[in-house]
């Protein structure tokens, strides 16, 4: 490469990572958390806590006992709708509330009809987990949508809903901490979760004044506002079903999105191929299935990520001005953007310097999830196939 190039190019990264440190909304500080001592309310209200499981049999016992022994002051009740499962998911689901007192009308399992037509699968369990929730549960002013594999701590719902109620929330949602592990969790579970919050930066998120939305994989959600928005069939055919109900709420009222370590996620990811499939099943999606935006991503994730060490390590030659500027970049500002996300996952800062190659498996990701689009194939999860402009099918 010509001197005058990658000078141009490791001047474009540094200046790059500068823009994102200092004007993108301070999202690499990961601050956006729950008070550990939430105040204390005159009147709790009820919540109904909705878990949508396909195929959670060695998870959903978990998740089930840890909402029925909240320690909460309010009137909590739990719906699992099993979706259609075949591993045992209905019966482990009741098995997590065995031996609780007064879970005998605390805790309600539902047999998932068969997916309809233009539903993403997902979507349809909630749904009807809200449906029964409307009939058995008609008073209660929550539901807390929460995924299968998710345990929580015993002042969880007390946390949600004081923050709901505080702050007149119309939602309220954390990031699980994701499971970190394994050498390939270490290795790209807190990198997804930075590019995640690069992506929505949580103080815009959680600033009335902006449109970006998100919401985690737990959700505390006011009923009367979903019901404004037109319940969660107005968004039933989407694979980021989170991120679109945030959308939805947010353009009518409040919402905040939060980082924790006390809500954790026990899905196992113990390969690449395991989280390969889990990012290229949406990432696509996530882009509008736009080849201008694929093209844009991959550019800038090349520049953002790749030309700080090639430049550090001299494979763009350019003489030590472009070899310094490359490792303050890399080294330097990236190292510091990633840090408080590996200190919330544990990790040394060591784990920063392979950020670069974490990047460039979830560009590949990116590409992969387009041509799967692109070739008719769509998204799989769960045993359901989405195909590009299809009905999602067993």
């Amino acid at each position: 490469m010509g001197e005058h190039a990658a000078v141009v190019l490791t001047g474009l990264s540094l200046a790059f990572w500068a823009g994102l440190i200092g004007f993108r909304g301070g999202f690499w500080r990961a601050d956006q958390r729950l008070s550990d001592t939430p105040p204390d309310l005159q009147d709790w209200p009820g919540v109904v806590c909705v878990i949508p499981a396909r195929n959670e049999a060695q998870t959903i016992a978990g998740t089930v006992g840890s909402l029925i022994d909240q320690d909460y002051p309010g009137p909590v009740s739990v719906i699992v709708v099993d979706d259609n499962s075949d591993d045992g998911t209905f019966h482990a689901a009741g098995a997590g509330a065995a031996g609780a007192p007064g879970t005998e009308d605390g805790l309600t399992v539902v047999a998932g009809k068969a997916l309809p037509p233009g539903w993403s699968g997902k979507l349809w369990a909630i749904n009807q987990g809200l449906l029964t929730a409307d009939e058995r549960h008609p008073d209660a002013p929550y539901v807390l949508l929460t995924d299968a594999d998710i345990v929580h701590d015993r002042e969880s719902l007390r946390r949600l809903a004081a923050k709901a109620e505080s702050d007149g929330l119309d939602l309220v949602s954390l990031m699980a901490l994701l499971r970190c592990e394994g050498f390939w969790e270490r290795f790209l579970v807190p990198a997804f979760v930075f590019f995640f919050q690069k992506l929505f930066p949580f103080p815009w998120v959680n600033d009335p004044s902006r449109s970006t939305a998100a919401a985690g994989g737990c959700v505390l959600l006011r009923r009367s506002a979903l019901t404004k928005a037109g319940g969660v069939a107005a968004i039933r055919d989407r694979l980021i079903d989170d991120c679109a109900l945030a959308a939805e709420i947010k353009k009518r009222g409040a919402i905040w999105l939060g980082l924790t370590t006390r809500v954790r996620s026990e899905r196992r990811y113990d390969s690449l191929s395991e989280i390969w499939h889990m990012v290229s099943r949406t990432a696509f999606e996530q882009l509008g299935n736009s080849p201008f935006l694929l093209a844009g991503t991959v550019a800038g994730m090349g520049l953002a990520y790749l030309v700080p060490p090639l430049a550090g390590l001299g494979l763009l030659g350019g003489g030590w001005v472009v070899a310094a500027a490359g490792l303050i970049t890399w080294w330097g500002l990236m190292g510091i953007a990633y840090s408080p996300t590996l200190k919330l996952y544990g990790l040394s800062r060591g784990w920063g310097l392979m950020l670069p190659l974490a990047a460039l498996l979830f560009t590949l990701m990116t590409v992969s999830s387009a041509l799967r689009y692109w070739l008719g194939r769509g998204g799989a999860w769960k045993g359901r196939h989405y195909g590009a402009g299809s009905a999602p099918h067993e």
